[in-house]
């Protein structure tokens, strides 16, 4: 019996696909299926305390709030007076306590862009002597901790009569940020030296070549700083706690921490205000993510 040429033909012209083909595909669904699948365990994982979190919110103050195992979902409370409670409570007045840290934000933020943009421009567009010696000591200085300038901070501000304001939250801004100002400098040292050439053979000043030119193209990298100092200055506890002495003054972190008394924890408020608080820092990362990223791989393209 004679085999038939075109069905063998065909036979291996299909073999041949399968191969080349579909055998492919079908690896690389099953790659994107596991990629995925321990993205979403990872999510989950991630979440998982979030949803506790949740769970401990809802719940009154006569359901136990620690429990073996855990309760991971709500599933029998739902307080949703516990979040009207934490944030409307005018022992601890959350809506103060948001404008509060916002002005000291806000201050941060006018006094750390005027003074690192000015002092990254110095160091990255300006040729002078002693320079590149300057830029080291900045960078050595980023190596000692705030902790060990407590202290001698605490009494400078002490004796100038700013304990109970916000002005030693402020005001410091105004003296620059040495990993802020190495931030900027990085990304400025990307910009061509042409820039410089032209704007001197057009009649630019220095500071008219930084304000015109220089600081429009920083806009990637200063939205870094702001979201850096945003997120920085919503959680900073131990400035706030050392130099404010009055509830009017208090910031979010302070007021979180108002609800961990000794004898009465409020575990379901602390919660629902937490859930609550996390929400600015995320809706900021999330409308600031495509400049956050390009802003911080920007930087590393020149030393």
């Amino acid at each position: 019996m004679q085999s038939n040429p075109t069905l063998i033909q065909r036979h291996r012209s299909a073999k041949r696909h399968l191969r080349d083909d579909i055998i492919p595909r079908a690896r690389k669904l099953v790659r994107l299926l596991v990629l995925y699948a321990i993205l979403i365990g990872l999510c989950g994982f991630v979440l998982l305390p979030v949803s506790w979190m949740l769970t401990a919110a809802l719940k009154p103050d006569s359901v136990p709030f620690y429990t073996i195992p855990p309760q991971w979902f709500p599933t029998e409370h739902f307080e949703w007076r516990n979040f009207e409670t934490a944030l409307l409570d005018p022992v601890r007045p959350f809506l103060r306590f948001t404008l509060n840290t916002l002005i000291i934000f806000g201050g941060n933020v006018v006094g750390t862009i005027f003074s690192c943009t000015l002092v990254a421009y110095a160091f990255a567009r300006l040729r002078f002597r002693g320079s590149g010696f300057l830029f080291n000591v900045l960078i050595i200085t980023m190596l000692i901790p705030w902790q060990s300038q407590m202290i001698p901070q605490f009494l400078l501000f002490l004796e100038l009569g700013w304990y109970g304001t916000y002005l030693p939250l402020i005001v410091p801004s105004f003296a620059g940020n040495a990993f802020f100002i190495f931030l900027i400098r990085q990304y400025m040292r990307t910009f061509p030296r042409d820039l410089d050439e032209a704007a001197k053979i057009d009649g630019c000043s220095y500071f008219g070549f930084f304000r015109h030119i220089i600081l429009p193209l920083c806009r990637p990298v200063l939205a870094v700083v702001v979201v850096f100092m945003f997120l920085g200055s919503w959680g900073d506890l131990l400035g706030p706690l050392i130099y404010l002495n009055n509830t009017d003054q208090f910031t979010i972190a302070i007021g979180l921490a108002n609800f961990a008394t000794r004898y009465n924890p409020n575990t379901n408020l602390l919660m629902a205000a937490n859930l609550v608080m996390m929400i600015p820092p995320i809706l900021v990362f999330f409308f600031a993510q495509e400049q956050l990223i390009g802003g911080i791989a920007s930087v590393g393209l020149k030393g």
